[in-house]
């Protein structure tokens, strides 16, 4: 071997000496300088345990009570939510004075008086027709001043104030009942709305109440209103309010 060759893999040697010495210092925990090198060691693999999510509990509500109790004040064929709805007409008996569900006057909460009988239990105490009509959330009072002449309205809004077309001159007194024509439910507002809230609104409106008295519409009304309890059933009783409804 020639002296040339001698030195140059010597030169390599010498030069490759320090690299592999520091790699085998880093590989121990030296840096080569005399500091220790932490090597952090691996964390221990843990699988955490998930907190189980609490079942929430279902309340079934039997809505068949709201529809057989007593309404206070009421007699004879409006003692019950089921004979105040069923036919869905305004009921009046002259020898009680008038006020919904006993007749209407204009200024008559109508639907806070029937969703009270809807949805409270009328023969606990405090309780009432005019429990959510006593709550002070309503406009104090018509936004039009009414009229001291049949049928006491003011003028619907709206721009003409009057609709015009079939059926805007219907005369009640005069006009044979064949030519009105049925457009909404409004003998006891909030029925149409509240109970009837799926795809028979239509046709029930379009409907007679003169059907109503076969039970058409009953078990729809049932249905929507055990719908209505198991959305709000719990909050009406978080407020302290007694509710017609059984629950189990």
């Amino acid at each position: 071997m020639s002296a040339n060759r001698f030195s140059l893999r010597r030169a390599a040697l010498i030069f490759a000496t320090p690299v592999a010495l520091a790699t085998l210092l880093t590989a121990c925990g030296e840096d080569g300088s005399g500091s220790q090198v932490v090597i952090p060691a691996p964390l221990p693999s843990t699988t955490a345990t998930p907190t189980p999510t609490p079942t929430a509990t279902t309340i079934a509500y039997n809505v068949e009570p709201c529809f057989t109790q007593k309404i206070p004040g009421q007699s004879g064929k409006t003692a019950t939510l089921q004979d105040v709805i069923i036919p869905d007409t305004v009921k009046l008996d002259l020898t009680r004075p008038t006020r919904f569900p006993n007749g209407r006057h204009p200024s008559d909460p109508v639907v806070d008086i029937l969703l009270a009988i809807i949805f409270l239990d009328l023969n606990a105490s405090g309780q009432g027709p005019n429990t959510l009509a006593s709550i002070p959330l309503d406009p104090p009072g018509n936004d039009k001043p009414f009229s001291l002449n049949f049928p006491f309205l003011a003028d619907p809004n709206g721009s003409p104030a009057r609709a015009s077309g079939t059926g805007s001159g219907f005369d009640f007194r005069t006009d044979p009942e064949s030519g009105y024509i049925n457009v909404d439910r409004m003998g006891n507002a909030a029925v149409a709305t509240a109970l009837i809230r799926g795809p028979k609104k239509t046709e029930y409106n379009d409907d007679n109440p003169s059907v109503d008295v076969t039970g058409k519409y009953l078990t729809e009304e049932k249905e929507d209103l055990t719908q209505l309890f198991d959305l709000i059933g719990d909050d009406l009783t978080g407020l302290g309010l007694k509710i017609c409804a059984t629950t189990s």
